[in-house]
């Protein structure tokens, strides 16, 4: 019998929690306005969530808050209000990494599933029982696992506590995500939401004596990388991940792009779905591993799934960019497409679309008008209404994409 898990997508705000919706996800994670691990991002109001919670509650979509600093003193005053008025908004779960808040995550809200989280360091089955008799129905494993490891502990815990590993994003130079990097350098704590991600800069050494003479760490014309991982990409290994007994599959990314968790989210719903179809004869289809590519990204490796560890790029420090969004569908009527410009594109481009929960497909812009019914040759203005002229009917809500030119 085939394993069927959820697939959990991240939201740093209202936009990126509909991508989640639109684009196939299981269950969402996001902040509040305090204590989540990603304080960049715009989070989550007590309004804002109630009513997403209310939207994903609609579509059979679960709804889990992260709680998962490690607060100290002052900020574990705070912590039974804001545990009892996200809980009054109905969501299913709190992700939390602190003994304290599991604690106190029991007692102000009693009814709300408690998940702990990566950064609690959970790799051993004796640990993973011990937090599922405090009263815990999920582990989100430490991604320093291997598959054998996660098996070993889904055979010695408890059917009933759930288990959850990352399957994609980014990591970190760190032991299940706690970092001290950014603390030392410049003074924000990563492991209160307020990481600089300083290990992905680009570092030289000096010698103490000769200030201003810099000497690269290897013998790279632009410095290198000493912290820079790689992303984490598991689409390929769907069944081993299944198999092992994992519950929960997680795409890193509260701090990415609507696109990014659009995308992600997309390809991992299909390469489950088709999964659960084929099972033993399953092939993850070529579009759908083109899809990850058309994200942007570090340099891809399975991480410590099958042993040793994922290793750093050390010659570069940016992005795989590949593609990017030039306009959203606001709606498809009688032959005509009605978009919202993102990026410049040009009459007679083609461009590359991704329907909601769908199989990405091309199309040509023949022609295009703005909101005045003019004829235009370009589309130059951001958030600019434009209409496109096309039998081949682009679904509400779709993507279109242009592949970038990759100069040399």
């Amino acid at each position: 019998m085939i394993n069927k898990a959820e697939l959990l997508s991240p939201a740093g705000d209202a936009e990126c929690f509909e991508s989640a919706l639109k684009f196939g996800a299981d269950a969402i994670y996001l902040a509040g306005k305090q204590f989540g691990m990603r304080s960049a991002p715009t989070n989550f109001d007590i309004e804002t969530l109630r009513e997403s919670v209310k939207k994903a509650h609609e579509k059979n979509v679960k709804v889990y808050v992260t709680c998962n600093t490690l607060p100290r003193n002052d900020e574990i005053d705070r912590m039974p209000s804001f545990l009892e008025e996200t809980a009054d908004c109905g969501i299913d779960a709190f992700i939390i990494a602190d003994l304290g808040v599991m604690q106190l995550a029991a007692k102000y809200a009693p009814d709300i599933e408690r998940h702990v989280s990566t950064q609690a360091g959970v790799v051993n089955y004796q640990t993973a029982s011990f937090l599922y008799d405090m009263g815990a129905t999920r582990v989100v494993l430490a991604r320093e696992l291997s598959l054998d490891d996660i098996a070993g502990i889904r055979a010695k815990t408890n059917p009933k506590l759930e288990l959850e590993v990352f399957v994609h994003g980014s990591m970190c130079v760190s032991f299940s995500g706690r970092c001290l990097i950014s603390s030392y350098m410049i003074g924000r704590d990563a492991n209160r939401g307020d990481c600089a991600q300083p290990c992905r800069w680009k570092y030289h050494l000096f010698e103490e004596h000769r200030d201003g003479q810099y000497f690269p760490v290897v013998e790279e014309n632009g410095g290198t990388y000493l912290y820079n991982s790689r992303d984490l990409c598991m689409i390929e290994h769907i069944d081993d991940i299944l198999k092992a007994g994992v519950k929960s599959l997680k795409i890193e990314g509260r701090a990415k792009s609507a696109y990014y968790v659009a995308v992600t989210t997309n390809a991992y719903r299909h390469a489950l779905n088709d999964y659960y179809v084929q099972g033993e004869n399953w092939k993850l289809a070529p579009w759908i591993k083109e899809e990850l590519e058309k994200v942007s990204h570090r340099e891809y490796n399975t991480g410590f799934f099958y042993g040793g560890e994922p290793g750093q790029v050390t010659s570069d420090g940016g992005y795989i960019r590949k593609y990017e969004v030039v306009a959203v569908c606001d709606d498809y009527k009688d032959g005509t497409a009605y978009l919202t410009q993102r990026n410049r594109f040009f009459a007679g481009d083609t461009l590359d679309v991704l329907p909601p929960s769908g199989i990405p497909f091309d199309i040509k812009i023949e022609s295009m008008f703005n909101e005045n019914n003019e004829q235009i040759d370009a589309a130059p203005h951001a958030m600019q209404k434009l209409t496109v002229p096309t039998t081949t009917e682009i679904p509400k809500g779709s993507l279109l994409r242009k592949k970038r030119i990759i100069e040399k």
